[in-house]
């Protein structure tokens, strides 16, 4: 370093030494990091490419950046932001910030696979510095504007995705609404990230500086005193606090290598532009994060060392496009106060009317239209602005010879100064956040707004501040106003931020959209509706009067499929296989899930696209299963109405099917696999032949699985059930394709359970094969009642009846006998704590069961409560004796005579069928059918059938 570049700070070198020495008791370390301070300072404010320091969403940085640009009105700005990003700034204009830019990629090469999907952001808002450069290169004639960090790529090659999340929030912040979900889980990427890394001193600055956080701490001492300052002034002052936070940051090898890398990125991506472009280096300027501008690495500087390599992309598709953004988003990812971004936008507004400062707007920019007298006005601002800084209007230092003085030493020495109070407008903010808290149910009055007004200027004096900040007002707001509880769904915190400007949320304009949200918006244009709004509105689909309107209906059912919960939720109508409705009602919140939509424009140009790559990746997927694939066929034809894509997932399902060592996903199998078929027999004149394949190979598949099942502790009794329901339901599909029913029978005989309700199943499916009688079944059941040994596991008994219904419907009868005994007979310490899980059974497991119950046990019991006292259960009746016709009288003989011709015959055959009936007597009677004499109603109504046939 020359002597001529020492003398420029050379007396703050001096004050700096004699403050070491007094405070560290002798030269140490600490003389070591603040003249190391100043030579960072030195050093960057010497580089012939000026470097303009910023910190993200900070008024004073955009206030500066705007009053620059017009000054210097460079030719090249380079742009600390990832590179891959340039091509989408130009759609800003197309825009309502604040938005974010965005690079998406669903599919990962190089990648751990579990990373995907990948997302990088970058918000950007109108008080942000940023914007301010964007807006100007885009707008001025000439001007280039170049992005040198690292790309998207780079971000996940560089960082492991857990340490590229940002900052943690703020733990005691308030739960964050649905607009702080806008960016999800991407990667956060902006300018200017300025925070101590020392925890230490953060805090010990948040103590002396009697403020709750660091966004107020940075409000009160860097934004409100640089706000109205010269450029050299906000420039030397950025350098050093970024310096003094760089050399106290802890010795993270992994961060401090990767902000090292960043800027050997930067500077070699802009020494390659400079020797592309023949460019001079004082007609460019390099906006970055005063983190980085004061940067050690040897590779800083146009004249810096080249030895940085630069690694080549992976192989991944990165995809980008713009989303929403909104204050609480850009809170919530970098770890800022609730609030501070809004109070930003309102202090960034002050500013320019204060300091007369015209900002940079894209063209086309909503809310970029100004009136001809605001723009007078605004002109007049900066003419006399530059009248008093000894700047031109038209743009340009006046005094070059100034430019590179030690402003820092005055700053540092000068008083901070203090605001007089502004009784207006601090009035109007309790006489508005009274108002405010009323409409939201607080009991607040003209008592409150006082007591605001007077607590605001309290809290600041406390904090020696003459002017209450916005800060000292919540604080003054919340302590008067809210009390013991919120009566809202809104508190008062949350209402100050409101009205110092609210939680913005941007809007991509229909130009900006990928194809797909494009498209979208057009097929859903009969609806008339204003889809980019956001909150909710109704849609009403007359589809009968109104046909055009079936596609909008399967637009919305195929986004109700692909997007978040509440974009798409229909509140008449439905969809299931087989069935079309002729009249619809939705809710569509898709201006609020704008984000969502438009990450859909990144998998594909078209809906329909999305979503049969979705149903294949699905199907595909390491962890598909036979239920989660028959999904898939089920919604291919549902939403897509493709028969080749069903008949592909439906072979897929059969080969997942046959992989499957296990019958967890029995249940949901056999549900789709009966709705399937029921769609194929009534749609089409022949089952598809995955179908067939399916049933037979998932008969011979359960069968074996079976007798494991039923001993399988990890099995459950639903999902036993179900698997003798495919057994039982497929039966016949499965006897006619070729399957052998002795398969079945065996797997039912070497099954051996010992838990109680599967042993319940397996009786179910002996008398369903007809290996058990309902005689034997009612028999083994009786024995479980009155064994007192086994009484307190009869309810589990009857709860494997009751999943019996599943593959044995026909049992429904006897179900309701066994439940009507279980009540009669069970002592009431048994009996009360099983019906908690009897109802429970029945409404997680056994809903579509409970209606086929509750109709046998109508059909069974009375109908009127006076019928019941004298009602006997058909299973307790005796029931009337069935004689055999016996030989009578000479000649009187009824009945058919060979059985009493020879009655040694017939009881043989009696014995053998179980009958214990006696022989009629030899009474005279009435000879022929006894069957029509006892039951003659039934004959009539034959008869009465077949003359109406004839």
């Amino acid at each position: 370093m020359s002597g001529e570049e020492q003398g420029t700070f050379d007396a703050l070198r001096t004050q700096l030494q004699q403050a070491a020495a007094t405070f560290a008791d002798g030269p140490d370390s600490l003389e070591g990091i603040l003249l190391g301070i100043v030579d960072d300072v030195d050093r960057a404010v010497r580089e012939p490419l000026e470097i303009f320091p910023v910190c993200h969403h900070s008024p004073a940085s955009a206030t500066a950046m705007a009053r620059r640009l017009r000054e210097k009105q460079p030719k090249v700005v380079y742009l600390e932001l990832c590179e891959d990003m340039a091509p989408l700034l130009t759609e800003l204009r197309n825009c309502r910030l604040p938005v974010a830019v965005q690079a998406f990629a669903s599919e990962v090469e190089g990648f751990p696979a579990d990373w995907a999907p990948l997302s990088v952001i970058a918000p950007i808002t109108e008080a942000s510095a940023e914007y301010q450069a964007i807006a100007y290169a885009l707008d001025t004639p000439g001007v280039e504007l170049v992005l040198v960090d690292r790309s998207s790529d780079h971000v996940f090659q560089w960082e492991p995705r857990d340490a590229a999340t940002g900052e943690p929030a703020d733990p005691d912040a308030p739960p964050a609404e649905e607009e702080a979900a806008l960016h999800g889980d991407a990667v956060g990427v902006e300018i200017g990230d300025l925070r101590p890394r020392f925890a230490e001193l953060e805090e010990h600055l948040l103590r002396h500086g009697r403020v709750r956080h660091w966004s107020e701490w940075w409000h009160q001492y860097v934004e409100l005193p640089l706000g109205d300052s010269d450029h050299d002034t906000y420039r030397q002052v950025m350098l050093l606090i970024g310096s003094l936070f760089r050399r106290l940051a802890p010795g993270d090898p992994r961060r401090v290598r990767v902000d090292e890398d960043r800027e050997r990125y930067m500077w070699t991506r802009m020494r390659e532009h400079l020797a592309a472009t023949g460019t001079d280096p004082g007609d460019c300027l390099y906006v970055c994060g005063a983190f980085h501008a004061a940067s050690r690495v040897a590779e800083f500087g146009v004249h810096g060392a080249d030895t940085f390599e630069i690694s080549p992309p992976s192989a991944t598709k990165w995809q980008h496009g713009l989303i929403p953004s909104s204050h609480a988003a850009i809170e919530a990812q970098f770890g800022l106060a609730g609030g501070s971004v809004s109070i930003a936008a309102t202090v960034w507004t002050k500013n320019l009317k204060r300091t007369g400062v015209r900002p940079f707007r894209l063209a086309g920019q909503t809310g970029a239209k100004k009136t001809a007298a605001a723009a007078r006005t605004t002109t007049a601002r900066r003419t006399a602005t530059a009248a008093v800084t000894g700047t031109s209007a038209a743009g340009g230092a006046l005094d070059p010879a100034e430019a590179g003085a030690d402003k820092l030493s005055g700053f540092l020495q000068r008083p901070p100064v203090l605001d007089r109070l502004d009784e207006a407008e601090l009035l109007g903010w309790s006489v508005e956040i009274v108002r405010a808290a009323r409409r939201n149910g607080y009991l607040a009055s003209t008592a409150d707004a006082i007591a605001v007004f007077e607590t605001s200027i309290l809290l600041a004096g406390m904090r020696d501040r003459a002017r209450p900040t916005p800060y000292d007002f919540q604080d003054a707001a919340v302590t008067c106003i809210e009390k013991d509880s919120v009566p809202g769904r809104r508190d008062v915190r949350r209402l100050v931020e409101i009205m110092m400007g609210g939680d913005r949320t941007g809007q991509v304009g229909y130009d900006a959209l990928p194809p797909l949200a494009r498209d979208v918006h057009d097929r859903l244009a009969p609806l008339d509706m204003k889809l980019g709004q956001r909150g909710v509105q109704r849609a009403l689909l007359d589809i009968a009067a109104r046909p055009e309107l079936q596609q909008c209906s399967d637009v919305l059912w195929m986004l109700r499929r692909l997007l978040p919960p509440g974009a798409a939720r229909p509140i008449m109508g439905e969809r299931r296989l087989g069935e079309r409705a002729i009249q619809e009602s939705w809710d569509l919140a898709l201006g609020t899930h704008q984000r969502a939509l438009i990450e859909l424009g990144y998998e594909g140009v078209s809906i329909e696209q999305v979503l049969e790559q979705r149903l294949r990746r699905t199907a595909y997927g390491p962890h598909a299963t036979a239920a989660t694939v028959l999904e898939t066929v089920e919604d291919a034809t549902l939403y897509l109405r493709s028969r080749r894509l069903a008949d592909e997932l439906g072979t897929r399902a059969l080969e997942v099917l046959a992989s499957e060592r296990g019958v967890d996903g029995a249940p949901e199998v056999l549900r789709r696999v009966r709705r399937l078929l029921a769609y194929y027999r009534t749609s089409e004149p022949v089952l598809p032949a995955w179908v067939e394949s399916f049933v037979k190979a998932g008969y011979a598949h359960y069968c074996t699985l079976l007798p494991t099942a039923f001993t399988d502790d990890d099995a459950t009794v639903r999902q036993v059930a179900a698997t003798m329901g495919f057994l039982f339901g497929m039966e016949s599909l499965a006897l006619s394709l070729g399957c052998d029913r002795t398969q079945l029978e065996l797997a039912v005989a070497q099954s051996h359970p010992e838990e109680p309700a599967k042993t319940a199943l397996l009786w179910a499916a002996q008398v369903q094969l007809g290996h058990l009688s309902r005689a034997e079944l009612r028999a083994r059941c009786d024995d479980l009642l009155d064994n007192p040994l086994v009484v307190p596991a009869y309810p589990r008994y009857l709860s494997g009846l009751l999943h019996a219904l599943e593959p044995v419907p026909q049992l429904a009868d006897f179900v309701v006998e066994a439940v009507s005994n279980a009540f009669a007979r069970l002592p009431d310490p048994v009996l009360l704590p099983w019906l908690p899980t009897l109802i429970t059974t029945l409404r997680s497991d056994g809903a579509e069961l409970a209606p086929l119950l509750i109709r046998e046990a109508g059909r069974i019991f009375p109908g009127r409560l006076p019928a019941l006292d004298a009602w006997v259960p058909p299973w307790r009746a005796e029931p009337s004796p069935r004689v055999l016709a016996q030989a009578g009288p000479a000649g009187g003989a009824r009945g058919l005579a060979l059985p009493a011709a020879h009655p040694a015959t017939c009881d043989a055959v009696a014995d053998l069928l179980g009958c214990e009936e006696a022989w009629a007597t030899a009474d005279p009677g009435p000879s022929g059918a006894e069957l029509l004499i006892r039951h003659p109603d039934t004959a009539v109504a034959l008869q009465e059938l077949l003359a109406g046939s004839l």
